[in-house]
């Protein structure tokens, strides 16, 4: 029987290797016939929320990776909230009570409070943070 592994990503997609470090390991833990409750984006991670990144095309493009995992998977992939709006991540809800002009967060990706970290924290045999 497999375990549930609950990921946090602190860094954002690019700048840091920590988001890149925690695809890869959710692909391996997946690979080794475990399961993942979730991903929870906080601090600087939430940067990976945005669809606006524009990498290079030598460069992996890691909010679509993202996506795709999470898609095919059915992962959810929660965004810290309060980290998002003050790094002006927000997702068409978010930006019309906030009163802007557009959004730049869209499915699977989700805004989620420290109370979705928390349960994911309970529930999972083991949670690594990157």
């Amino acid at each position: 029987m497999g375990l549930n592994f609950a990921i946090v990503v602190s860094g954002p997609a690019y700048g840091t290797q920590a988001a890149s470090s925690a695809y890869r390991f959710a692909q391996a833990v997946l690979a080794s016939g475990h399961a993942i409750l979730g991903v929870f984006f906080y601090q600087d991670g939430v940067m990976n929320a945005s669809f606006l990144h524009s990498p290079a095309t030598d460069e992996d493009d890691l909010h679509q990776l993202w996506c795709q995992l999470a898609i095919q998977e059915q992962i959810p992939l929660h965004t810290c909230i309060a980290a998002a709006q003050r790094r002006g991540i927000l997702d068409s809800v978010l930006a019309t009570e906030s009163g802007k002009g557009s959004s730049n967060v869209q499915a699977p990706f989700l805004l989620s409070g420290l109370g979705q970290l928390a349960e994911m924290l309970i529930t999972a045999d083991r949670v690594v943070r990157f």
